[in-house]
């Protein structure tokens, strides 16, 4: 018995102490409100964090994978990487949004790597990936301390998931395009954010 009651009290410090690591995610990036750049259905909402701006070193930041490990963008330098940015798989225009770029990547060559970020749980993208049949895009979980919402200025400060955008970074580490929807239920500009890595090529 006393085994289950020390098993049980670890389980809830453990998770205090995720609580209080999401708290001081959320209260380094207070300072960077952006009050009014998107809305949810007609709705203004919040984004925490800098404005990412063209021209300037990609910021770093740490997410996961599909099985649970830590993945550093940085990682990916050396290949243009277009990172699509989605609130949750599991609705239609984030469903429509990652599909298109995973049928866009088979024409982009193996020196485009497309990611797609979101608040989902690896275990959700995963499942999704499988029953969609995405298998050139990359799904990169975000829900365990915001650290790409906030470093990439997309974190919704209401709803702690991740604003729809697109961000293109080249070879060298260095943003080239960026693009975030101003209203979340919209889609991107395709178009527009794949003639940017062409120009890369």
């Amino acid at each position: 018995m006393i085994g289950k009651r020390d098993e049980g009290a670890d389980k809830i410090q453990d998770e205090n102490n995720r609580d209080l690591i999401k708290e001081i995610t959320m209260c380094d990036v207070a300072m960077n409100e952006r009050k009014g750049v998107i809305t949810m259905m007609n709705g203004a909402l919040t984004l925490l964090g800098e404005e990412l701006k063209v021209g300037t070193k990609a910021p770093e930041a740490t997410v996961l994978s599909n099985d649970l490990k830590a993945v550093n963008l940085s990682s990916y330098k050396g290949r243009i990487c277009v990172i699509s940015v989605v609130p949750s798989l599991d609705t239609s225009v984030c469903d429509t949004q990652t599909r298109r770029f995973n049928q866009e990547a088979t024409c982009l060559g193996n020196n485009v790597e497309v990611l797609t970020l979101s608040m989902d749980l690896p275990f959700a993208q995963k499942r999704w990936c499988g029953a969609a049949g995405v298998d050139r895009v990359t799904t990169l979980s975000d829900h365990r301390d915001a650290h790409f919402g906030a470093a990439y200025g997309v974190l919704i400060k209401e709803l702690r998931l991740l604003a729809r955008a697109v961000f293109v970074i080249d070879k060298e580490g260095i943003v080239r395009y960026t693009q975030i929807v101003k209203e979340v239920t919209h889609e991107p500009n395709y178009d527009e954010a794949l003639s940017i890595v062409k120009k890369l090529l």
